[in-house]
């Protein structure tokens, strides 16, 4: 039981061992035996490169531990810096540029890099290191032998050679995920949430004049902010293409700095990046060699640490910046100081209290119960896990809004131009409504060398109040259109998007484009003010309506009729072969039903323990089989001759039986005989067993029973 003051699972304070590994105590059996460690769980062999073995015998890998690369190896050489992280033979520049920012952040770095580790003082050839998972934050420890080719390090390694820091945070990385090979190609927000647990996010560089854009990095720089950028490639060719100013297509770059130079012909703004390879770079204007710094002071190039050398890091001018590269990455770490809700991931010590509250969700895409893809897919759409937020007071009207305004120096304040008063106008409208940032987040999808993420997106919708808490259905979503959305689908870890909305009930809908694609996620909420969030996805509860029966067709009541006279016994009953003939010979071909299912007909009904059935019985079933025959036509959209579970969910809501996505996941398993899809045979069985147990149900006089609902009792007995 957690006590006060206890930080709780999850949390910096107290992170999630990966695989139940304790660094402590590991540590200290290794420093007691004398034994370096040996980690079990990411063992020194090919498979945890995760990439195919070269088989050319001189570029064999070796694993050897720092001490036995370098003689003069260090955990951390002085103190951590860009510089001290340089790319291997990995296309991981996504990550290393991530960490390239963190190094910028000792407060965040600490997060991920525990201090007081060394290879020297209580050396035991363990390290451990901390990332953010979806919520929360995990601790991996490995051992210290690393991969080396040729007598050089692999992967990541230090400018200076001597440092191992980054090398040991790569490799912990590679085993949180997978292996090395599942690094390769990313996105540089997936390391900079991973890195901080905050909220990554993409600017264009053309939304923003190049001074407007130079001032919202510098700003977003002073808050604590991860930056990175990145030049489009225009194809997969591009990529990594060197232009004839130095600079790379498609690869990431740290923004570590922003500036202001004075000379005597005026003041410049300048941005320092860093290129994660700790080598080639920008050859243009403001660069390492241009000859722009001959006219700087010296004090001003001393107090900028302008450095003159070939380590990947340069400056450059606001506007070339706006020329040449396209998009920002931004990762804000204002998670770290929330007013959290049912997320465990806040520090370990107290923060101020802030305007932001923050929920979190785990959701699953099942295929067949809660997979229904994109609204294209009208039929099968309104399966997708829905979510509820209830909005209820309004935005503080603040100074700025680091997403939406453009913040302006109090120098620059004059009389407002028509446009300004619009955008001013604008600001106040939105006072009035309420802030929420919504990112949905795919989990998992990096295994070994690949990395395969679904199409995805998230649509909001606004709900009347009597809606409120229901689960919505088809007809709901075929009427109304959705007031927010997170773009397009995109195939990439996380999607995002603020949006500005009047107080009010909504339903937040997460999909991927394709139905029936299986994969989980991690919804993230965030809201200013005090608004109530949904901790838990909707359920649909199960129930049965009473259709009525269609009455006995004179041409079935003669069948029945002469059936019996020819088939019946003494006791004036038929069964379950002489019921299937009986069925047989009314149902259409590809509709017959084999002698099991019969059986499992005669004993849906009231028998009295007999194996049989009487006329009016098989009159009934007869009737209701023709309406099922009808139905399963009706719903198998595609005529396969089968069932989907979207199709069977709505069969059987037309044939008056209301299922939850959990239950209807378990008849499909249950009757659908290891397959996804169901023949008719399966469906029939499906309905009858349905039917009984709602029978049963509604019999139950259990309080304990009634109390767990409907849902419960069917999943219980489904299985049995």
């Amino acid at each position: 039981m957690q006590t006060e003051g206890e930080a709780a699972l999850g949390s910096i304070g107290k992170p999630v061992k990966f695989r139940d590994q304790d660094f402590k105590t590991l540590r200290d059996e290794c420093l007691k035996s004398g034994l370096l460690f040996s980690d079990p769980d990411f063992a020194a062999e090919q498979k945890s490169i995760g990439m195919p073995e070269d088989p050319d015998p001189n570029k064999a890998i070796k694993w050897l531990r720092p001490k036995e690369i370098s003689k003069n190896a260090v955990f951390v050489e002085g103190t951590t810096g860009t510089t001290d992280i340089c790319q291997g033979q990995l296309g991981n520049c996504w990550l290393l540029a991530a960490l390239s920012c963190l190094t910028m952040h000792p407060k965040l770095f600490v997060k991920v890099v525990p201090p007081k580790q060394s290879l020297s003082k209580s050396y035991a050839g363990i390290f451990h290191f901390r990332f953010w998972q979806y919520g929360e934050w995990v601790e991996v420890v490995v051992d210290d032998r690393l991969p080396v080719r040729e007598g050089r390090l692999l992967f990541s390694y230090s400018h200076t050679r001597n440092e191992y820091w980054s090398a040991l945070v790569e490799k912990a990385y590679a085993k949180l995920i997978g292996s090395y090979g599942s690094l390769k190609g990313g996105n540089i927000s997936e390391g900079m949430e991973d890195f901080t647990g905050g909220i990554a996010y993409s600017l264009p560089v053309s939304s923003r004049t190049p001074r407007v854009l130079w001032r919202s990095l510098t700003a977003a720089l002073s808050r604590g902010s991860l930056l990175s950028c990145f030049i489009q490639a225009s194809n997969y060719r591009e990529i990594g293409k060197v232009t004839g100013n130095g600079l790379i297509k498609g690869h990431a770059y740290a923004i570590t700095d922003s500036e202001k130079v004075k000379k005597a012909s005026g003041e410049t703004s300048l941005l320092r990046l860093r290129n994660p390879w700790g080598f080639v770079e920008y050859r243009g204007p403001w660069s390492d060699k241009s000859n722009d710094w001959d006219d700087v002071d010296k004090a001003e190039k001393e107090r900028i640490e302008l450095k003159k050398k070939e380590d990947g890091e340069f400056w450059i001018s606001s506007e070339d910046f706006s020329r040449l590269f396209d998009t920002v990455e931004l990762c804000s770490v204002n998670p770290d100081t929330l007013i959290e809700g049912n997320t465990p991931a806040s520090p370990a010590s107290p923060a101020a209290p802030s305007a932001w509250t923050i929920s979190d969700h785990e959701g699953l895409w099942v295929p067949g119960s809660s997979a229904g893809g994109s609204r294209r897919y009208h039929r099968s759409f309104w399966k997708n896990p829905q979510f509820e937020l209830v909005l209820t007071e309004q935005d503080q009207i603040e100074e700025d809004d680091e997403d939406d305004d453009d913040d302006e120096d109090d120098e620059d304040e004059e009389e407002m131009t028509p446009e300004e008063k619009k955008i001013a106008e604008k600001q106040k409208e939105k006072g009035k409504q309420c802030t929420v940032l919504v990112e949905l987040l795919q989990k998992d999808r990096r295994q070994r060398n690949k990395v395969h993420f679904l199409y995805m997106a998230f649509h909001i919708y606004r709900v009347r109040q009597r809606l409120q808490g229901l689960c919505l259905d088809r007809s709901f979503f075929m009427k109304n259109r959705p007031v927010g959305r997170s773009g397009k689908y995109q195939a990439q870890r996380g999607v995002w998007r603020k949006v500005h909305l009047d107080p009010g009930n909504y339903v937040i809908v997460a999909s991927t484009y394709r139905p029936n694609q299986p994969g989980d996620f991690f919804l993230r909420i965030f809201s200013k003010t005090g608004n109530t969030l949904g901790n838990q996805d909707f359920t649909c509860s199960s129930g049965f309506l009473m259709v009525m029966s269609m009455p006995v067709a004179p041409e079935d009541h003669m069948r029945v009729q002469k059936t019996f006279e020819d088939a019946a016994g003494p006791d004036d009953r038929l069964n379950a072969k002489e019921l299937m003939k009986l069925f047989n010979s009314v149902l259409e071909k590809d509709y017959h039903l084999p002698l099991e299912t019969c059986r499992q007909l005669i004993f849906g009904e009231d028998t009295n323990g007999r194996s049989s059935l009487s006329r009016k019985q098989a009159e009934t079933l007869l009737s209701h089989l023709r309406n099922l025959q009808s139905i399963f036509i009706q719903f198998d959209e595609d005529s396969s001759g089968t069932m989907s579970p979207f199709e069977l969910s709505a069969a059987l809501q037309a044939a008056g039986l209301q299922c939850d996505g959990k239950v209807i996941q378990l008849l499909s398993e249950r009757f659908g005989s290891g397959e996804l899809h169901l023949p008719f045979h399966s469906f029939v069985s499906c309905v009858t067993r349905l039917r009984k147990l709602f029978a049963l149900y509604e019999s139950e006089t259990s309080q304990e029973v009634k109390d767990r609902g409907i849902n419960s009792w069917l999943l219980q007995l489904l299985t049995v």
